[in-house]
């Protein structure tokens, strides 16, 4: 049986406070319209000079991976703005 820390089970935050390849803005994935929670990721992912991907791929995967780990606690309406955030990322970088 391992034992874990509260520190150790909270890594997710950190990963999204944290991120070596992107700086986001503060709070980017509470915002209510996807259209500019969309613009911030790509700024950041346009502008980052330490991703190891592509600016598209870098910024969709920061929204995935904060979409999965916010999980049950993610509630419906946020989940769908996110949902719908990817889509507008999509667009803006065809």
């Amino acid at each position: 049986m391992s034992q874990r820390t509260g520190s150790s089970n909270n890594w997710s935050a950190k990963v999204t406070r944290e991120s070596f390849a992107l700086e986001l803005e503060a709070g980017v994935f509470t915002w209510q319209d996807p259209k500019r929670i969309a613009l911030s990721l790509k700024h950041s992912a346009d502008t980052s000079t330490r991703r190891k991907a592509e600016p598209l791929r870098s910024a969709m995967s920061m929204l995935v991976f904060y979409i999965n780990r916010a999980g049950k606690n993610l509630d419906a309406e946020q989940k769908l703005i996110l949902e719908q955030a990817k889509d507008e990322l999509r667009a803006l970088y065809r």
